[in-house]
């Protein structure tokens, strides 16, 4: 009985031996779209922070010390040139111009005293009576009472020159600005603060610096053996404002200053827009946006490439449809769905469209994209 146990337990392992093995099951491979790189033509669009000015920004400062004693416009108000704006009172001018007058009065007298001299002392002398002497004299009295008169009429234009400062007109055309005095306060030439400002925004300066690598960077990409002529080569420009509206009008673009600022390392341009609507106020922040066409760039969807610590990658199809990270350094276009790489990758590799989280290594099955399709979504803009 007991062999027969042990006859059935030696049946039952070698039968449990013979069972084959569970499989392990293999992950399949997923499919991926790959878009293979080609040069394209495309223009893509360097973006800076600019500080908006008129084309003519006056500060609005008295000539003569007084009391402001009227204000004729209000802050923001447009006014043409010769608009009265501001008066101030200071009678030490009046009283000038009163003391003035009788001086030229006096002056006057004086003139016609030593006329009648002249007059009496000239037949005197042609008779004989009197010698040569008298009338020479009263020639001279004459004269020197001339220049007394001239004097005291130089005197009066002076005292209504003073007081014509007292009356404040605009010298052009433009918008007033704040105006940081009220009536009767005291204010004089040597005041810090200006009565107010006057704009001229007919046209608008944006200003705008480079660093030096950034101004090499651009010089190299413009058509000309001179700084002129590569402005003068150079597209319009577009001026974006603070709400991120694109201003309708172009602006050309010129140098501002003459070289690099030691100071600051940066060279200043600056952008000149017609603004006849009056849309854009000095002192308005905006952005500069300077197209750059480039030949043969390499161009790759937004979904091409992923970020990791700052830098850029792209998942580059490698030998055996393994896929590999590659760092690149790249640049977006405007319409924020494609970016431009610069290097990492060249003419004829192949990158992964979608790929998300892969490790590398990984075997894919890749699926040719359409470039066509892929870039038939990419907008265009006109320079």
């Amino acid at each position: 009985m007991i062999k027969n146990r042990y006859i059935l337990f030696i049946s039952v392992l070698l039968f449990s031996c013979s069972e084959k093995k569970p499989q392990k099951k293999e992950t399949p491979v997923q499919s991926y779209q790959v878009l293979t790189l080609a040069p394209r033509q495309v223009t893509v669009y360097n973006d800076f922070p600019a500080s908006v000015q008129g084309e003519n920004v006056v500060e609005i400062k008295p000539m003569v010390s007084g009391y402001l004693q009227d204000i004729y416009v209000p802050e923001g108000a447009s006014v043409t040139k010769g608009q009265l704006l501001f008066r101030i009172k200071n009678p030490q001018y009046e009283q000038d111009i009163i003391t003035a007058k009788g001086a030229i009065k006096i002056a006057e007298a004086n003139v016609n005293t030593a006329r009648m001299n002249v007059e009496k002392a000239r037949p005197l002398v042609e008779q004989e009576i009197v010698s040569k002497y008298e009338l020479s004299s009263a020639l001279y009295t004459l004269q020197s009472q001339q220049a007394a008169l001239s004097q005291a009429k130089a005197t009066l234009s002076n005292a209504q020159t003073n007081q014509g400062y007292t009356y404040i007109r605009s010298p052009q055309n433009g918008t007033i600005g704040l105006i940081p005095y009220k009536i009767g306060a005291l204010v004089s030439s040597t005041t810090a603060d200006p009565l107010t400002t006057l704009s001229n925004t007919t046209n608008v300066f944006a200003y705008f610096s480079l660093s030096e690598k950034q101004l090499l960077d651009f010089m190299n990409t413009m058509k000309g053996s001179t700084t002129l002529e590569k402005l003068n080569n150079m597209p319009l420009v577009t001026l974006v404002l603070a709400d991120g509206t694109v201003y309708p009008q172009k602006g050309r673009l010129e140098t501002a200053s003459g070289g690099i600022d030691s100071s600051t390392g940066t060279a200043t341009f600056k952008a000149i827009f017609d603004n006849k609507l009056g849309l854009i106020q000095n002192g308005a922040s905006a952005t500069i946006r300077i197209p750059v066409s480039l030949d043969n760039a390499l161009l790759a969807p937004q979904t091409a490439i992923y970020q990791m610590q700052d830098k850029s990658f792209v998942y580059q199809l490698m030998k055996g449809n393994q896929v590999m990270s590659t760092a690149v350094t790249t640049s977006p276009t405007d319409d924020g769905n494609f970016t431009v790489i610069k290097s990492g990758v060249k003419a004829g590799d192949k990158v992964l469209l979608n790929g998300l989280n892969i490790s590398d290594s990984t075997v894919v099955k890749p699926i040719p994209a359409n470039a066509e399709a892929v870039y038939s979504t990419m907008k265009t803009k006109s320079n």
